[in-house]
Order: structure tokens, then sequence, then C-alpha cells
């Protein structure tokens, strides 16, 4: 039984870890979808294969499945992933599943935010999402840790990034959205985040990437390398269609300091070529009037900031662009102690995301 405590991480001395920090293992969710993912969601579903697979060679990973898709899931995926049953309406952990937080003595415990699908019935992506809510508490059920209920704040997990140091990034286009917390003004999301996180300082972006359908998740645009370093992408092409958010992120980023009073480092990294559907893969997702609606003449986000950093390695999308070799060593100067592996993750980007949405890290306690 997953035991809800009456009071908030903050007030417990629990802090919500960089992801840099040391991870018991991963999380993730099972793709089903047939109007979120093309061709049944079987190419979504080798992706994920493969993802997984990565991340494994660093550290456990929990595979959450439908019971209808135990048996083939189990048949593949390799044996040393873990499978759990457990339902969901989609398959992005990190925005389903819990926010993990620790306190000194190495306890974890779990936040439950609220989860309106990105939006509600006001742009959320699709309806219903009443299996998604019972995400978290699952998850917290299965590893027998406490947890915070703040269900009456909706965040995602891709909406926030922490240095583990008293420091939180996030947007204003996605937090202070009027189809997630209507109710709540700046200084009262902040207040709850300082709470929840236990972080002293947030630094606001404007917006997140255009044609972010989550509405600017800022795992989108920037993420810390370690306490006192970002990486975020970036273009030189003004005719960019990311040219002016990157620009405006890039100069709050760079006329801030951190909780600890330490100006950022800023690694800036080169996006490849964005990406879109052919007519016939379009044809190929189930249509819905409840969800959003992936065509041939959207342009899907394809970045390298939304990778996943383990245990010793970090897990980097890739796109078969020319950008990727440059990606790759770019990361491999960020992070010259972790191996750097890459994962074809194309059919993620079609689909609304890439690595860092659909893994969740729950930290070593």
């Amino acid at each position: 039984m997953v035991f809800t405590i009456n009071s908030t991480p903050k007030k417990d001395g629990f802090r919500m870890p960089g992801e840099f920090e040391e991870h018991k293992g991963t999380w993730m969710l099972w793709p089903t979808r047939t109007d979120t993912w093309r061709s049944g969601a079987k190419p979504a579903q080798r992706v994920y294969i493969e993802v997984a697979k990565a991340i494994s060679q660093f550290e456990p990973v929990t595979m959450c499945v439908k019971a209808d898709q135990y048996e083939n899931a189990r048949a593949l995926l390799p044996p040393n992933i873990r499978i759990v049953e457990i339902s969901s309406n989609d398959a992005w952990m990190r925005d389903i599943g819990p926010t993990f937080v620790k306190n000194d003595k190495g306890e974890v415990r779990g936040v439950d935010w609220g989860f309106n699908a990105w939006g509600g019935l006001d742009e959320g992506l699709y309806f219903p999402w009443d299996l998604d809510l019972l995400v978290k508490q699952k998850v917290m059920d299965i590893e027998q840790i406490s947890r915070y209920d703040a269900t009456d704040i909706i965040i995602e997990g891709g909406a926030i990034t922490v240095d583990g140091e008293g420091t939180l990034i996030t947007t204003e286009q996605c937090v202070l959205n009027p189809n997630r917390n209507r109710n709540l003004s700046k200084k009262e999301m902040e207040e709850k985040l300082i709470e929840y996180l236990n972080v002293e300082k947030i630094i606001w972006l404007k917006d997140g990437l255009v044609g972010d359908e989550t509405d600017g998740h800022v795992d989108e645009v920037v993420f810390f390398v370690r306490p006192g370093e970002v990486a975020m992408g970036w273009t030189d092409d003004q005719n960019h269609p990311q040219y002016e958010v990157l620009q405006d992120a890039y100069k709050r980023l760079s006329e801030t300091t951190d909780a600890k009073g330490r100006k950022l480092k800023i690694n800036k990294i080169q996006m490849p070529k964005q990406i879109s559907l052919s007519e016939a893969e379009s044809m190929e997702i189930d249509y819905s009037r409840f969800s959003y609606n992936r065509s041939p003449n959207l342009t899907f986000i394809s970045t390298y900031i939304n990778c996943y950093l383990c245990n010793g390695g970090v897990v980097l999308p890739t796109f078969n662009d020319p950008q990727d070799e440059h990606a790759i060593a770019a990361f491999q100067k960020m992070f010259p102690d972790r191996k750097i592996v890459t994962v074809n993750t194309r059919e993620i980007s079609v689909g609304g995301g890439n690595i860092h949405c659909i893994t969740q890290q729950q930290p070593l306690g």
C-alpha cells in the first residue's frame, strides 16, 4: 500500500535530484495507441525496445505494459528488462509517471502530480486519460515508497529540469498555460514548485520549441549536464522555425545565475533537420476526433536535447542526419566519463517526443 504523506518534500527535507545523479533504475511505458503511433504502433515498439536495451547496459529497466500486450512485450524485450502489468492511455512515462524525490539519508518518495493529457479538453492530445492518472501511484505501490499528493497541480515531468542543488528551469508557455493551472498565478505556481521539488531558484524561459504539441516542454530546449552547466538546442539560421525561441532562451539563461549564484556554462548543440510524416505514413495512423492530428503537412521536432542520462551513460537520439556525428562528438566532450549510446528515434519524434519523454529515472535510495 502507498502511504500518502500529508506534507510536502520541502517540509520533510526531500529534493528532486538531478538526472545525472545515480539511479536505481528507469521506468518506461509500452506504446500501443494507434491514433498516436502509425502502423499499429509496431514501428514505435521497435524503437522503444532499442531505447530500453540501450539503457539496460547501464541500469535496470522496467517496462509497464497493458495486459493484452504482456506476452508480446515479453517475447520482444530481453529477459533482463523487467515487465510489469500497468494500464495506461499512452506511453510517455516522463509525464505520466511520478517525480521521485529523496533526502540526505537516501530515502526515496514520489510526487503524484495532476495530469490532463497536456491540456485537458482545451487543446489536450487525447481523451480519456483516466488510466494515466493512476500510473504514478501504481509505480509507487510496486516500489513501496510513500506518496505526496500534488494532484491539484498539473505538472508533467518534461516541463521541469533541475540541477539537484536548488535550481529549476521551466517554461511559462507550459506551466502557466490556462489549460493546465488556470487558477494559479506565476507566484503561486512558483510556491508549489518550491514546496514539491525543494528548489530555491526558478529560471523561467518564455516558450518551448515551436510546434511542440505539449505546449512547450523544457526538455526539448535545455537540460542540466551537471550543476552550473546546461546544454541547449541551437541554430544559427535566422530562417529556422526555432531561431527566435532559442535566441530568447539563450539570452535568459546567459543573463541569470543559479541557486548557488553561479553563471551557467551553456553548451549549444546544433539541431538536425526537422522531420515530417510521408502521406503513406500519415495514413497508417488511426483517425480520432479526440486525438492530435498527425498529418504530412506538420513538422515534428527533432533535437538531441531530448536525451536521457543514466548511470555511466547517455542515450542520445539520432535522426540519420549529417548533424548526428557533430552531436555525438559534442556529447562526448560534455560527458567524458560517460558512454554515449545512440538510437535512431524518428518514430518517437513523429509521435510527439523523444527519449527523455518516454523514460523516468528512479534515484538510488
